[in-house]
């Protein structure tokens, strides 16, 4: 059993700064919060919310997020947070797959998220209005004093390789083990800084660093996004400890006019995850006197699993560390056996952070774990003598695009459909800005035509935006093997890519 999280850290702290919205410059106390979340969790209870009932939000980066997510806490719901990329045809797939009773959302997301429930009979709260007029005439919900560990807190939905999404069963244990795995590795204390802006539909907005912050008595400061101009601004005043970004990320702060005269070393400890993190961004970061340390983990594994620490960041620029402190990792042949060290296989885990698989997907999910119970990652790793990992690609064709995961198939299914369109390839390749982007080799139909922006177009409006395929390449043929399946990694990469 694990204790009500916000109730605690109230008790232990109720007059430190919990969140500061950034662009409002309101505070909230850690008191103020527990009571605002058990408000909330009275408002959830007046829509007829249970234990075990999903909820689905759909907004940008605010505090009104994380008093929901409290608020299901305290009644046993499950919070699934939605996508805000996503048109209102994908989100209908995912609401579809949750069967929730109640949408939230933000202003900014209101159309999107209510024609995604256009014709079901899920209530909608708007975050604006209906939620927050109804949270402060609320009293507090007594709530439950304690959250079994093993029970679902909140779902996070990423593609499978077919292109069906599958919810990521996220738990309380998961959470507490995260605080553990991440705040050693970073150092953290109690009443470090932090900023809140990666997506909070992916485990890094919600896991990295906001939730350990949070347990630790420190403050989160929210932006609704990514914003590097005021990113810089509170970095150079001294406002941040600790930060974890995407190499996206990384490349705009750099690329701002204000990154020149910003003193990187009033913050201490710079993270990087989401993607392959350059050796250039590393390099450049270190001139200015800020070591980024390169990670890796996944929504499964809760997530933190690697993280470089700052002593060998420079020495082993390319790794992503050492497993942390409540996690196991192994390098495995085809069949699961262990590999030493300088040999290259299926990267594995083990630990109490791991999910206990995929929201109602039993099938999925017992693809997941090995005989033996180890979770298998899909990428491809190897770890040197001293004990480093390195990421050597990936077992699956998914590719990662500004920190978001793209799976090729899924992208596929939506250029097939187009009428012009025989057959279509994509796949991941190098980029500048977004690590990687996606290039779609196509197969016209006889006497069929069609263009590059067409098909992109086609895609916009089917798709999340960082799904599109950046380039479009017209074929004759794709390679294939015998059997005729396409080999993805003989498709050649466009001169403008290269």
């Amino acid at each position: 059993m694990i204790t009500d999280l916000s109730t605690k850290r109230a008790q232990l702290s109720p007059n430190r700064v919990a969140f500061h919205d950034v662009e409002s410059d309101e505070s909230i106390t850690y008191a103020q919060f527990d009571r605002r979340a058990s408000q909330a969790a009275t408002v959830l209870a007046e829509q007829g919310i249970e234990a075990g009932d999903r909820i689905v939000i759909l907004c940008r980066n605010r505090v009104e997020f994380f008093e929901t997510l409290f608020a299901c806490g305290k009644l046993g719901a499950i919070l699934v947070p939605l996508n805000w990329r996503m048109p209102s045809g994908e989100l209908a797939g995912l609401i579809e797959d949750c069967h929730p009773k109640l949408l939230i959302t933000g202003e900014e997301d209101r159309a999107n998220g209510t024609a995604a429930i256009e014709g079901t009979s899920i209530h909608h709260l708007d975050l604006e209005t209906d939620y927050a007029l109804a949270r402060d005439r609320a009293a507090p919900h007594t709530g439950r004093p304690v959250w079994p560990d093993d029970e679902t807190w909140y779902l996070i939905y990423t593609s499978g390789t077919t292109g069906k999404p599958k919810g990521v069963i996220q738990t309380y244990r998961m959470a507490v083990v995260n605080y553990v795995n991440i705040g050693q590795a970073i150092g953290l204390r109690g009443g470090d800084h932090t900023l809140n802006f990666l997506p909070l539909f992916h485990t890094a907005g919600i896991n990295l660093h906001t939730l350990p912050v949070f347990m630790a008595g420190g403050t989160n400061h929210i932006l609704p996004g990514f914003e590097p101009g005021p990113m810089l601004k509170l970095i150079d005043a001294g406002e941040l400890d600790v930060f974890i970004g995407v190499p996206a990320c990384y490349r705009g702060l750099i690329q701002h006019e204000d990154f020149e005269k910003t003193d990187l070393t009033k913050l201490r400890h710079w993270a990087c995850g989401g993607a392959p993190l350059p050796d250039i961004l590393v390099e450049t970061f270190a001139k200015h006197g800020a070591i980024v340390c390169n990670g890796m983990g996944m929504t499964e594994t809760g997530p933190t699993v690697f993280l470089v620490d700052e002593d060998r960041a420079l020495e082993k620029i390319g790794s992503v560390g050492k497993p942390q402190i409540l996690v196991n990792a192994r390098v495995a042949d085809d069949d699961n056996n262990p590999l030493p060290a300088g040999e290259t296989g299926e990267l594995q885990f083990q630990g109490p952070g791991l999910t206990p698989g995929y929201w109602e997907r039993e099938e999925e999910t017992a693809k997941l774990f090995t005989e033996d119970g180890w979770l298998k990652s899909g990428d491809l790793a190897r770890y040197d003598e001293d004990g480093y990992w390195f990421i050597a690609g990936r077992l699956k064709e998914m590719y990662i695009s500004g920190g978001e995961n793209v799976y090729p198939a899924e992208v596929e299914n939506i250029l097939d459909e187009h009428p012009a369109v025989l057959e279509s390839a994509v796949a991941g390749v190098a980029d500048e800005k977004w690590g990687e982007v996606g290039c779609a080799h196509i197969l016209l139909r006889p006497n069929k035509t069609a263009s590059e922006d067409e098909l992109r177009d086609w895609c916009r409006e089917r798709l999340a935006a960082y799904k599109v395929p950046k380039y479009v390449v017209f074929a004759y043929d794709l390679p294939r093997t015998a059997a005729g399946k396409v080999q993805k990694h003989l498709l050649p990469v466009p001169e403008v890519a290269q």
